[in-house]
């Protein structure tokens, strides 16, 4: 007999917006798993968790989103036409969301194992996955056995006529200034990610706190549901502090760790920290022995003392380590051009972060095709972002872009799209790419910096310059300080990563970490306008390197441009089986995008190339004109005629009486299929017909004059030949 599975479902509204959580129907033997639905789409997330092998001192989490084709009725492209291999950009992206959420509610010292996973089994045009996703990692920790200090909700939020609107349609997204996606606890806001069309500080603040208010319902679904279902939570442990070790660490490694701090350069730094710990232990060493728990221990110890050291030098002298105030940007170096053969370049440096950014501009043809749940799309602007193992100073196997790498790539390309020119002013494709040459803090707000420099040395008609600035965050119980452009250690060692990027006239993309269970709204909007300041200081000293776009684009650039063909001329262009077009391109090697439209897009390597190009189209375009003189090829012979391609797709008739100056007895005594000759337009009619003449050519080559007007109808007039003097031509006497 079938077990009878009893499924618990719990239906919360926020705002508008219906989102439904079930558990107990499927997966029932992971350790948390629930069904989340909102409309059509239907997100199955699981927690699974597991004893770590092996004593670590780092919190083992993996997610996984994962997108099935099934989900929207479709079978996958490729050989293999299954969901294989690595994730996808958006999946990955995807994943990191969910991460970043749920990361910081997890207890300390909790070291084992868990797995997160998100698969998409259902989807609809209306409501995106990742937002249920977020929500239904939240559900299923929440039920599970093991330990998380949520719930937590995610919302994407959308600004559109002066209102905010809660998770908005693709639809509507492309209406709205804002698409932003906020999780958040009850403590606060605990993760944010989204693009914004240079909308105030105050805005971004506003819908941020609006989101936090606006998913409370959704936290009261996840309570009742575990209230229902939910598991007894797994006992962690408490740290015992071990305070003999704790005073040992500080006795023999506070001042030397000060100082070791103090140091200005970060390898130095590095160096000097590292020293402090081989010192420390041999001390460990030679006290308790080389197998004692005690060498695990003290690096924690000793990172413990490292963040106090920096959080109480910050609070009671509001110094860094490196000797800033809290909101002083490190010093600037900008240079745009640098590289010779590339279509633009920049090497932008804040403090020990340094990007070379360099801009390509492509054809139509090298736009990235995306497969995706709704279908096919496009994007004609890549950021790409490298993180080489150089830039740290550290050895590493390379193995493609990291997650990390994915993202920072996403968060400046995002940042910078809303000041690139439309395809029509601009219809090049963009591709940049961020080479990390030395990384201390926010390489990808270095990014975005020497992303729009590379840009305008380009030539690329971008509306403004973009900056960015990253800030974190001090905070002890009620008391908190903001810091401006903060150095990996403050990144590492303080509770927030507040990304923020934009223009001068407002912000352009948002990205917050934190790791602690929540920020208020004060903090952020004070984090905004502190951003504000720093993210202007930079514009200032960008504009004075190179203050709009060059004027003209590289001699290495592609050379483009856009020509307007009849729409009845466009199947002959391509030709039969695209033979005409496949001809030009061979021949020139130009890309050419042809729309329905008539407009042709035209990229070519030379100017010289380009031009030729053009003149190649352009023949299949030309309209047949009265009087003028063609060199057509007879592709049939009629009794009374021969039928004369002039221009492609274009042919005319030579009547008998029009082939020569004497008289024609058969057509094919001049005229056989094949045959190439000279013919003027001598009648165009309404509907486009051409009658064509032969003789006309020749009477003018002997220099005599041949009338158009008395050209009007085929066949002999009576009293002279066709085209005037000399006797008539036609088949016929009247």
């Amino acid at each position: 007999m079938l077990k009878d599975f009893q499924s618990t479902k719990i239906t919360s509204m926020a705002g508008d917006y219906t989102m439904t959580f079930e558990t107990g129907k499927m997966a029932n033997q992971a350790h948390g798993s629930v069904l989340v639905r909102g409309g059509d789409t239907v997100v199955l997330v699981t927690a699974v968790t597991s004893q770590a092998q092996q004593s670590q001192d780092f919190f083992p989490l993996v997610v996984n989103y994962q997108e099935m084709s099934y989900a929207a009725g479709r079978i996958p492209g490729g050989y293999f036409r299954r969901e294989i291999g690595r994730p996808s950009e958006r999946e990955t992206l995807v994943s990191r969301l969910i991460d970043r959420s749920i990361r910081p509610l997890f207890p300390q010292n909790f070291k084992n194992e868990v797995q997160i996973m998100a698969t998409v089994l259902s989807a609809d045009p209306y409501n995106d996955p990742d937002i249920l996703a977020i929500c239904g990692a939240s559900a299923a920790l929440h039920i599970s056995k093991i330990p998380f200090s949520g719930p937590l909700a995610g919302a994407r939020i959308g600004y559109i006529d002066d209102e905010f609107i809660l998770n908005p349609s693709d639809k509507l997204l492309d209406q709205s200034d804002l698409n932003l996606i906020v999780a958040a606890t009850r403590d606060g806001v605990i993760m944010v990610e989204g693009t914004a069309d240079f909308l105030p500080e105050k805005t971004i603040a506003h819908a941020i706190d609006w989101a936090r208010k606006e998913v409370l319902p959704l936290l009261n679904g996840q309570d009742e549901l575990r209230g229902l279902s939910g598991r007894e939570k797994i006992s962690v442990p408490e740290v015992v502090r071990d305070t003999g070790l704790e005073q040992l660490v500080l006795d023999f490694a506070a001042e030397k760790l000060s100082r070791a701090l103090k140091v200005p350069v970060k390898a130095e730094r590095i160096e000097a920290r590292k020293q402090v710990k081989i010192d420390l232990e041999e001390i460990l060493i030679e006290k308790f022995g080389p197998d004692a728990p005690e060498l695990i221990k003290y690096r924690e110890v000793f990172e413990d003392l490292e963040k106090s050291m920096m959080r109480e030098k910050i609070r009671n002298e509001k110094i860094r380590f490196d000797g800033r105030d809290l909101e002083t940007v490190r010093p600037l170096s900008i240079e745009v051009g640098i590289l010779p053969r590339t279509h633009g370049s920049a090497l932008f440096t804040r403090g020990e972060t340094s990007s070379l950014c360099i801009a390509t501009l492509g054809s139509a043809s090298d736009i990235q095709h995306i497969e995706t749940l709704t279908g096919d799309s496009s994007k004609s602007f890549m950021l790409h972002y490298n993180f080489p193992p150089y830039c740290v100073g550290e050895v590493r196997v390379l193995r493609g872009p990291s997650r990390r790498e994915i993202g920072h790539g996403a968060l400046a390309e995002r940042a910078i799209q809303p000041v690139l020119p439309t395809s029509e002013e601009f219809p090049f494709t963009l591709r940049l790419v961020s080479e990390i040459m030395d990384s201390n803090g926010s390489s990808s707000m270095a990014t975005v910096c020497g992303g729009a420099l590379a840009l305008m040395d380009a030539g690329v008609p971008i509306k403004e310059p973009v900056a960015g600035i990253a800030m974190g965050l001090i905070k002890e119980q009620d008391e908190y300080l903001i810091l401006s452009d903060i150095l990996g250690v403050e990144d590492h060692l303080g509770d927030m990563d507040f990304k923020v990027a934009g223009t001068y006239d407002g912000i352009t993309a948002v990205q917050m970490d934190i790791k602690i269970s929540g920020i208020s709204g004060e903090i952020i909007y004070q984090a905004l306008e502190q951003a504000r300041d720093a993210r202007t200081h930079i514009l200032d000293h960008m504009n004075e390197v190179i203050s709009k776009p060059r004027k003209e684009l590289s001699p290495y650039a592609p050379k483009m441009a856009v020509i307007q063909v009849d729409t009845s001329k466009i199947k002959d262009v391509i030709g039969p089986s695209g033979k005409n077009i496949k001809a030009i391109t061979s021949e020139t090697g130009s890309s050419i995008d042809i729309e329905e439209s008539g407009r042709i897009s035209i990229f070519s390597p030379s100017e010289e190339i380009l031009q030729k190009t053009k003149e190649m189209i352009l023949f299949y375009n030309q309209k047949p004109e009265l009087g003028k003189d063609y060199e057509g090829q007879v592709t049939r012979v009629l009794d009374f005629g021969a039928v004369v391609e002039i221009l492609p797709g274009v042919d005319g008739l030579v009547h008998i009486s029009q082939l020569d100056i004497k008289r024609v007895e058969k057509v094919t005594d001049v005229a056989n299929i094949g045959d190439r000759i000279k013919v003027k337009a001598i009648e165009i009619d309404e509907r486009g017909k051409v009658r064509l003449s032969r003789m006309a050519v020749l009477m003018e080559e002997q220099g005599q004059t041949f009338d158009l007007s008395s050209a009007s109808r085929p066949g002999p007039k009576k009293g002279g030949r066709p085209g005037g003097g000399g006797p008539s031509r036609g088949r016929g006497r009247s």
